[in-house]
């Protein structure tokens, strides 16, 4: 199973090599996933790192799937000693450089998912850029793992 994913991811990176005639950006979507959410959730992120290997900077504008009814661009803050979830415009990619999009971070928020997500499942997402350039990534569904930067908290 994971060999195929890996297999997939392989061969929806080849397109990218020539996304701009011109030379000026090469996006990269490295290791998308969607967090597996509990069972009646509505909800869940989806991350990866964007690099741009280009000469121009770029900007995630919006994201979109057909297996939630709306996918926002989101990022967390603390307010009055709370983390909270809001809403961004887009996400900058320097050029040379890349955009984490990271649990407790920025992140793609697929809300009124269409059905449950299950571990091994893939969701896909297609990004899209200012300038109109859009990426299309299959984003494996893995099972909350707690880490020592994302543990629960009591």
């Amino acid at each position: 199973m994971r060999l195929r994913h890996l297999i997939l991811s392989l061969l929806l990176a080849l397109p990218l090599l020539a996304w701009a005639a011109d030379g000026t950006a090469t996006i990269t979507a490295d290791a998308p996933y969607v967090r597996q959410p509990p069972p009646s959730a509505r909800a869940a992120g989806a991350f990866m790192t964007l690099r741009n290997t280009g000469q121009t900077a770029l900007r995630l504008v919006a994201a979109s799937t057909p297996a939630a009814g709306t996918a926002e661009l989101h990022t967390h803050h603390e307010e009055d000693g709370m983390m909270k979830m809001r809403r961004v415009e887009a996400i900058d990619i320097p050029a040379g450089g890349e955009a984490v999009l990271r649990p407790g971070g920025l992140h793609v928020m697929l809300i009124d998912l269409h059905a449950p997500l299950a571990e091994g499942d893939s969701v896909p997402l297609t990004l899209h850029f200012d300038g109109g350039a859009s990426l299309r990534v299959d984003a494996p569904v893995r099972r909350q793992i707690p880490t020592a930067d994302h543990a629960p908290r009591h």
